[in-house]
């Protein structure tokens, strides 16, 4: 669905170089990427901001064109094949709609009917179908302008669906939604991407996104990829220990045992890191020597915690 071979994107920043001069940098914002992605896929592209996600976004959609390497998309150049390219995807840019403010909901998802040139019978069928799906009947009659955030991406996500693309592309589909609409938002993905094989490609900074809906995680700082593959594989070659909670009868000083970090200290209750390598067996002995244990819990760390421990290895190494 997505070939990504030795992509480069550069840009040309002038900064002042005095009160009239001005120099120019030459930055590149994605340098010698590539990738694959299956029909059928659904996939995390994660980085910090800066990192290019946005755009290699915009380059698999046809906005930017790449400075090198090449990209394919549903077997077309997007770059070239634009308008044909834009009948098989759809997109969602969290921060920015496609609906028109001032029309009711129905309204603008006709006009984007006729923008798809959807017959009419398909249409009346596909969006019965959405609203279902996404629960869009109670706001369809509703003004962009007066919708809620969740509503409004609920929207943006049935525009995007409607001449039922092949792959969907989403930038940050979740940003600011609460938690309801989130759940929403994340049920829908699931079962588009279960139920009909619609292949997605997620960017987001809500790592619960990812826990929750991909299968495979691509990683990219600096321009660069720094990995692709399953989450459990990520956990495994990034090592960010586990953590230990601990609530002891009564408030201690942090505790001192080898190889073990004191991430937090609440009252009696302390979060203690341990190496994957550590024995969680015999630290909780050590504690039970020294103190009352009231409870205890061991759980691998969470993603997030993974994923910027990647981040501060990437940006060493680039340094």
């Amino acid at each position: 669905m997505i070939e990504v071979a030795g992509v480069g994107k550069s840009f040309t920043v002038r900064r002042r170089a005095g009160r009239i001069r001005r120099s120019r940098t030459t930055v590149a914002a994605v340098d010698d990427v590539s990738f694959e992605v299956a029909a059928g896929e659904f996939v995390g592209y994660l980085g910090p901001n800066g990192a290019g996600k946005s755009t290699t976004i915009k380059m698999l959609t046809g906005i930017l064109t790449p400075s090198s390497g090449s990209v394919r998309v549903c077997g077309l150049d997007p770059s070239r094949q634009r308008t044909t390219l834009a009948r098989r995807i759809g997109v969602v840019f969290g921060q920015r709609t496609t609906l028109w403010w001032d029309l009711p909901l129905r309204d603008s998802l006709t006009l984007i009917r006729h923008l798809y040139r959807v017959d009419a019978a398909a249409h009346r069928a596909r969006l019965a179908e959405l609203t279902g799906l996404l629960e869009l009947g109670p706001f369809l009659d509703t003004p962009v302008r007066q919708l809620s955030l969740g509503q409004r991406m609920r929207g943006d996500l049935a525009a995007a669906l409607l001449h039922d693309p092949e792959l969907l592309v989403l930038d940050e589909p979740t940003i600011g939604l609460d938690v309801v609409s989130k759940a929403t938002v994340r049920e829908f993905l699931a079962r588009l991407n279960s139920e009909r094989g619609t292949t997605i490609l997620l960017t987001t900074h809500d790592l619960g996104d990812i826990e929750r809906l991909c299968r495979r995680v691509m990683i990219i700082d600096h321009g660069r990829l720094a990995y692709d593959g399953d989450l459990s594989r990520l956990r495994a070659t990034v090592d960010a220990g586990r953590m230990l909670v601990v609530e002891f009868a009564r408030p201690c000083p942090p505790i001192s045992l080898p190889d073990v970090i004191v991430e937090r200290v609440q009252g009696p209750r302390q979060w203690l890191r341990l190496p994957r390598t550590a024995n969680a067996a015999a630290v909780v002995a050590a504690l039970a020597d020294r103190h009352e244990v009231r409870d205890i819990a061991l759980r691998d760390a969470d993603i997030e915690d993974v994923v910027a421990r990647l981040y501060r290895q990437v940006g060493t190494l680039a340094k």
